[in-house]
């Protein structure tokens, strides 16, 4: 034992649930392993900033080669609805060393990703490429700088070990933090053993971790409910409000804790094209920028189907209690995208003819495809609003519209700026750092884009930070599996 392994206080309150939810095993060794980076403010704020003076003890548990006597690491077994179809998964490349109390006394897994084979692997060989591992931390610590909920990542390792894709790859292991791997199609898993007594003990785990204050009320599961679906419009907004596609909204790959989590072919719109799909693997557009609050819902249908017996004993009734939280759905995520894209125009008090004014930039938009960034940030920051769209008459005409309702609120220049990012992960920008990081060891155009990004509403002199590319067209993302 480790006289360090004491220092991580690691718990593990998931392996109180049924054995069925996971399988005890430790992560497979890699050779060779680097620290390739490492997220030191994270660190403190998990309580884990003795990893900071003690590099060669953080390398061995953070590439899975050393798992700290203190713990007993373990895979998640859940389903999920993959493009509309329900399959049996679980974590076929991840492992969770344990749960961790930050300095904010909140819960969080500390997992291992690309950290070989579990019992869920199917025919996976575990592992994943440095590129795909990259790509996660870079853009989840872009979505927490734009203040959205999302898993966190803690280090990268690299490891020479060859992984096999369309081409030889070097071995990435990220150390993903998150509140919780619970997510909708973990609830599914449970639904279809057909035990109550196991989804009745994976409901009252979740709530007491996620969502305590249900646990008082008349029908917890009902409140339980209600209060996902509401963390989820709020979620997925913040995703329209930027300009981020998930490009996989499978139930698997939604949080019960909302946040967002599996960044595997994702991408930030640049032109608006409301029916943008980046991924590779979404041939119809499923998962397209437009139809995310659609697919949202459609996730959370199936997470109440799983608990209707909990609802109540008679399914009719289960039904007719939980359809109000669904024929309610569109009202208010719609509500809170109004009042998400009038405070990007600098408007927090709404008055008469306000939604209009929003609703003839959106039609503007539509039709001239300006950058989705831009045209927000331009309205505080002019130098953006250069390219030849912003000259058009119909833009000039709305803007003074604009100008002549701004006027009269106070500090609006400082709420734009607030409210609309002057950097995102340009999809270009982030090819380009992650091609030079993961082949040629070059971290300087990584960590220069990682710095911005982390600071996204900072006032920056136009270059190539908020450049888009001539064209998004033809650019595809991939899962990285």
């Amino acid at each position: 034992m480790n006289q360090l392994d004491e220092k991580w206080k690691f718990e593990t309150s998931y392996l109180n649930l049924p054995k069925e939810l996971y399988a005890l095993g430790t992560p497979s060794e890699v050779n060779d392993p680097e620290l390739f980076i490492f997220n030191a403010q994270l660190a403190n704020h998990l309580n884990l900033d003795f990893l900071n003076q003690h590099n060669q003890y953080a390398l061995s548990v953070l590439s899975g080669n050393y798992v700290p006597s203190t713990t007993s690491s373990f895979a998640q077994a859940y389903g999920g609805h993959q493009f509309g179809y329900f399959n049996v998964l679980g974590d076929g490349r991840a492992t969770v060393l344990g749960e961790i109390k930050g300095i904010d006394d909140e819960r969080y897994d500390i997992q291992l990703k690309g950290a070989g084979k579990t019992p869920y692997s199917r025919r996976g060989d575990g592992r994943a490429t440095l590129y795909s591992m990259l790509r996660e931390y870079l853009i989840s610590e872009a979505m927490a700088g734009l203040g959205i909920s999302t898993t966190r990542s803690l280090a990268v390792v690299k490891s020479d070990d060859p992984v096999y894709r369309e081409k030889i790859h070097a071995t990435g292991v990220l150390t993903r933090v998150a509140s919780s791997h619970i997510r909708v199609g973990t609830f599914e898993l449970v639904a279809r053993m057909g035990n109550p007594v196991f989804l009745k003990k994976l409901f009252y785990y979740t709530a007491e971790r996620h969502y305590p204050e249900v646990l008082d009320d008349d029908n917890p599961i009902l409140t339980f409910l209600s209060l996902v679906i509401k963390n989820q419009i709020h979620l997925v907004n913040d995703w329209m409000r930027v300009g981020f596609i998930h490009g996989v909204m499978n139930t698997d790959n939604m949080s019960i804790a909302g946040e967002t989590i599996d960044y595997g072919p994702c991408a930030f719109m640049n032109a608006f094209y409301p029916d943008t799909v980046f991924s590779s693997i979404d041939e119809r557009g499923r998962y397209a920028y437009s139809n995310q609050p659609k697919m949202a819902k459609w996730n959370l249908m199936r997470l109440a189907e799983t608990l209707l017996s909990l609802v109540h004993n008679d399914a009719d009734q289960a039904v007719k209690l939980v359809q109000p939280l669904f024929d309610d759905f569109d009202e208010q995520f719609n509500k809170i995208w109004k009042v998400n894209h009038l405070a990007k125009l600098g408007i927090i008090l709404e008055q008469d003819g306000d939604e209009e004014l929003l609703n003839e930039l959106i039609r503007w938009m539509e039709i001239a495809k300006p950058d989705f960034t831009n045209t927000f940030r331009g309205l505080v920051d002019p130098h953006l609003h250069v390219d030849e769209v912003f000259q058009s008459p119909d833009f000039q005409f709305w803007k003074e519209k604009w100008q002549k309702r701004i006027a009269s609120v106070d500090r609006y220049e400082e709420l734009l700026r607030e409210k609309n990012p002057s950097v995102i992960p340009r999809n270009h920008l982030v090819e380009e750092a992650l091609i030079e990081a993961s082949e040629s060891d070059n971290l300087k155009p990584f960590n220069e884009l990682l710095e911005k990004l982390q600071r996204p509403f900072e006032f920056y002199k136009s270059g190539i930070y908020q450049s888009p590319p001539l064209s998004d067209l033809g650019y595809q993302t991939f899962c990285g599996t």
